[in-house]
């Protein structure tokens, strides 16, 4: 007895191939935010009496990227010295010993990464909820080494930015906040080359403690490696967002709202 003919199949659509590297519309707004901020810090940080509205954010800024050099003293075996940590005046971290080359190069990129991180909560809710944890305490840690009325007034306001975002549109702001501090904490070296150039700070700029360390090397070619170094960490860290986090509004909604949902 013969068998029946098979059965042909159904042909088989090919399959659609999604870039995971394109943003949708939601992230789309993410990049002009980001461009945006960059424009604004560079003025915020800059125009006389703007700087002290945001003198809370700089501290936290200031202070990571000061902790970052003294982390790498420690683990290289150095000493720290003394810390300063100041809005106008920058920051300062005076060791004994260690790595210089390595504890100079940790303070951007510690910055740097920690800017990507926050950079990553303006694509998503959940994120940025988890982040604002950190951002909190980051904003307070400064405190113990200023004593400024003004500053310290300005940073229970931002702490109450911070509180208040988690109850408005199930956090949506949260993320345009910390957006604003990793675009802050990435581009350091420019806010920090700006005050050597603009204000004349007692502190000077990383670049140009480079350029002491290695006298061959200008201050300039320092700033134009560490620039481009912090232009290539946020690509990388945007197109991470990007592939990463597709959820819309809504959908980041009922996502974060299973983490402490307000």
């Amino acid at each position: 007895m013969s068998l029946p003919p098979p059965t042909p199949r159904p042909p088989v659509a090919p399959s659609q191939h999604i870039n995971p590297f394109r943003p949708t519309t939601e992230q789309d707004v993410v990049l002009y935010v980001i461009v945006v901020y960059s424009v604004v810090i560079l003025a915020l940080w800059n125009l006389p009496g703007a700087r002290v509205v945001i003198n809370p954010l700089k501290l936290m800024t200031i202070g990571w990227h000061e902790l970052c050099h003294i982390t790498a003293a420690i683990f290289s075996g150095g000493i720290v010295l003394s810390v300063t940590i100041d809005p106008n005046l920058g920051g300062c971290t005076r060791v004994e010993g260690g790595s210089p080359t390595i504890i100079l190069a940790a303070g951007y990129i510690g910055s740097t990464l920690l800017g990507g991180g926050f950079v990553l909560a303006g694509f998503d809710t959940l994120v940025a909820k988890v982040v604002s944890f950190f951002f909190g305490i980051g904003l307070l840690l400064p405190l113990i080494l200023v004593r400024e009325k003004l500053t310290i007034l300005l940073t229970l306001c931002y702490e109450g930015l911070l509180v208040g975002f988690w109850f408005i549109a199930h956090a949506q702001p949260l993320r345009w906040y910390c957006l604003f501090v990793g675009v802050m904490n990435i581009f350091y070296v420019v806010w920090d080359l700006a005050d050597d150039k603009f204000f004349r700070k007692i502190n000077d700029s990383d670049c140009t403690q480079f350029a002491m360390l290695y006298p061959y090397i200008p201050a300039h070619v320092w700033a134009t490696f560490w620039i481009l170094f912090e232009i290539g960490v946020l690509i990388a860290f945007v197109l991470l967002g990007i592939s990463q986090f597709k959820l819309d509004s809504t959908q980041m909604a009922a996502q974060a709202a299973t983490f402490l949902p307000t």
